[in-house]
């Protein structure tokens, strides 16, 4: 059975290969990348970080009104979103406000292919 996605024969080019491999960064690095592009990956998720691009700051009661789910569900992705380092959050009374970091906001815009401008 032929497998168009593999070579038929070991063909390694070391050199090419190990100067390629030299430059890669160490696991470490990438792994709160790989962290924010998970938290992007989750359409409700990338809902909710294109709504904070547009709203600039917003509480979760408003942000579940505007993504259009529920209240417990918002905050559970708002979580993860500050989990890795997408948003952060602040006590301004009774309300919880969420934002997007600017690395968030870099983010947001490259995934979806546009700036997202602000409200």
């Amino acid at each position: 059975m032929e497998r168009p996605d593999s070579c038929d024969l070991l063909c390694l080019d070391l050199p090419h290969a190990e100067e390629i491999r030299a430059g890669l960064p160490p696991l470490p690095e990438v792994e709160p990348a790989a962290l924010a592009a998970r938290a992007l990956g989750d359409p409700t998720r990338l809902r909710i970080a294109a709504a904070l691009a547009k709203g600039d700051e917003l509480c979760v009661c408003d942000m579940a009104w505007v993504v259009g789910q529920a209240q417990n569900l918002v905050s559970h992705h708002l979580r993860q979103l500050k989990a890795a380092g997408l948003v952060v959050s602040r006590r301004d009374g009774k309300l919880v406000m969420y934002a997007l970091t600017e690395r968030g906001r870099v983010l947001v815009d490259v995934v979806l292919g546009k700036a997202v401008t602000r409200g």
